[in-house]
């Protein structure tokens, strides 16, 4: 049987003598990969062999690995030398994807400073909370952030490094960053990092409440990308069909990278496990669905990883069943929970695609469980076995475990854990709590060990004493033909406590009226899970970078309204 085949090439990778042999260490009983890194500049520097291989496609630039590795060494000299960024200082970086965040991001890693990447779809407020609450000692950004923040670094006394300003008029302030990367070269102190020092704040994305600063270790952080290059080679072990197609195109891996870099689904998944592995990035500035194609067609692209909304665009547009998109063999979901139609759609027009998804939170790193390839086939709802140097709980607590098939909170326990949030220490004594991350996501264990995410937390509606599954819902009515997008959330309610509120995007016209989507729901569930009031939109629901929807924006619009 296949799941045994699976068990048995799982306990392989991980035995002894293996490039992701599992250990358990003497105290808290915590498991590791015993060979990963032992500090994240080690592991990036497992990049440099690569050499003339190309390594980023941007526009109309092109950099090897030798190019941007030059490039790295320059910045972080200058960063060294000319802003005097010391060991265990925050630089913090603000711009949208292109090469020079990459750059950036390595040359403050050769400096032994904290990179705290800001969210470069926010505004102002948001760009400057980051700066402040970081303590940033320098700011790299683009023009576009320089103009929301251009008074605020002044009053800060902030020094920034300003990407695509070479023959324009700066502040004092402001370096151009093209000149310091192609500076000649500086030496750099000698610096010494232990696995336990920080490396890395990363906001949470914020939907509900101010972004909080998740700090993570080196050790976090090379533990989480030896856990996602565990998942790679057990896919290939356990897919050996799937990967052979790959293979034998005879095309070198090359990932179309369109998620936020500020994310760990941008930055751990995508640029440092390509950066370790040889593999080429295409960089997206912004999602463009036929851009993308383009991308795709052009650079014969075989990867793609984006959040469930960019990959339904994708696999909606009549490209995809056209040979712009015949050398595409990996389509992998993150971010975001996926819809049971877009799981299928990706299964019947791809049905020999490594398709994929997994689960994971900016405070684990992104690690928790993942699943592909034949895998994904077998189970495509659920998010895959809990990672080997993974604990999951489902139960109220850690103490109190339900049986499989129970549904409950989510609790982990993985040396990728965060150190905390930064300088909130009571945010981070309720997040963690004995070495167990509280998720603040529902879900179950099946009897196989497969991990189904089922709702967040605050997702649940309870409708006097009746509890509803907002996810269930919008899962529910994306298989009405023509709606493309749905968010179900509580209004208060004086009679039931709260009442079912459901906001949907539909292409279809005329669009459904309400008493037929009413009607769809309530001949698929419940009665008491059928919404209340029920709002069409004709524009994209707002979502955060990672692809979330931003339900607080919805529900405040509607009470507005």
């Amino acid at each position: 049987m296949k799941l045994e085949q699976w068990r048995s090439a799982w306990q392989q990778l991980i035995g002894p003598g293996s490039p992701y042999e599992v250990a358990t260490a003497p105290e808290g009983g915590l498991r590791y990969f015993r060979h990963a890194a032992a500090n994240l500049l080690e592991a990036i520097d497992a990049g440099r062999v690569h050499g003339e291989r190309e390594f980023l496609v941007w526009e109309q630039q092109r950099l090897t690995f030798d190019g941007f590795f030059q490039q790295v060494d320059r910045l972080a000299g200058q960063l060294s030398q000319r802003f005097a960024v010391a060991q265990g200082d925050r630089v913090a970086i603000a711009m949208r994807n292109q090469p020079a965040w990459l750059v950036a991001f390595v040359a403050i890693q050769r400096c032994g400073a904290v990179c705290v990447p800001l969210n470069s779809w926010g505004l102002r407020d948001e760009l400057l909370h980051g700066l402040q609450d970081s303590g940033a000692r320098v700011l790299v950004c683009d023009l576009q952030r320089l103009q929301f923040l251009k008074g605020d670094l002044i009053d800060e006394r902030l020094p920034a490094i300003v990407v695509g300003a070479a023959g324009q008029a700066l502040p004092s302030n402001c370096q151009p960053y093209e000149a310091l990367a192609e500076a000649p070269l500086l030496a750099l102190p000698p610096i010494s990092i232990a696995p336990d020092d920080p490396a890395l704040i990363l906001y949470t994305s914020g939907t509900t409440s101010r972004a909080k600063g998740v700090l993570s270790s080196h050790r976090a952080i090379c533990q989480a990308l030896a856990a996602l290059e565990f998942q790679g080679a057990f896919c290939a072990l356990s897919s050996p069909e799937r990967i052979k197609a790959v293979i034998d195109s005879g095309l070198p891996p090359t990932n179309l990278m369109a998620v936020p870099l500020f994310h760990v689904s941008g930055l751990h998944a995508q640029f440092l496990l390509a950066l370790r592995s040889g593999r080429r990035l295409l960089l997206m500035y912004k999602w463009d669905v036929d851009k993308a194609f383009d991308l795709i067609r052009d650079e014969r692209c075989t990867q793609f990883n984006g959040a469930p909304v960019m990959m339904q665009q994708l696999l909606n547009s009549p490209r995809f069943a056209s040979s712009d998109s015949d050398s595409l063999y990996g389509l992998g979901l993150g971010g975001a929970a996926a819809s049971s139609r877009l799981l299928a759609h990706i299964t019947r027009l791809k049905p020999l695609a490594i398709g994929g998804s997994g689960y994971g939170l900016t405070e684990s790193n992104g690690i928790c469980a993942a699943v592909g390839g034949d895998q994904f086939a077998y189970k495509p709802d659920s998010v895959g076995w809990p990672l080997p140097i993974v604990d999951v709980c489902i139960g109220p607590d850690p103490g109190s475990p339900l049986p499989a098939g129970h549904s409950g909170l989510i609790w982990l326990r993985s040396p990728t854990l965060m150190n905390a949030y930064w300088q909130l220490p009571q945010a981070s004594a309720e997040a963690v709590q004995d070495g167990w991350l509280d998720t603040g996501d529902i879900g179950h264990l099946d009897d196989e060990g497969f991990l189904y995410i089922t709702d967040r937390a605050k997702d649940l509606i309870n409708r006097a004493g009746e509890m509803i599954s907002a996810s269930e819902v919008e899962s529910c009515i994306c298989e009405m033909p023509g709606v493309v997008e749905a968010a179900a959330f509580a209004i208060a309610d004086d009679d039931l406590g709260e009442r079912l509120a459901l906001v949907l995007r539909c292409e279809q016209v005329p669009a459904p009226s309400s008493e037929q989507v009413c009607a769809f729901i309530g001949q698929r569930l419940a009665a008491y899970k059928v919404p209340a009031e029920v709002h069409l939109l004709h524009t994209p629901l707002p979502r955060n970078a990672s692809g979330k929807l931003i339900k607080a924006q919805l529900r405040e619009l509607l009470v507005d309204a």
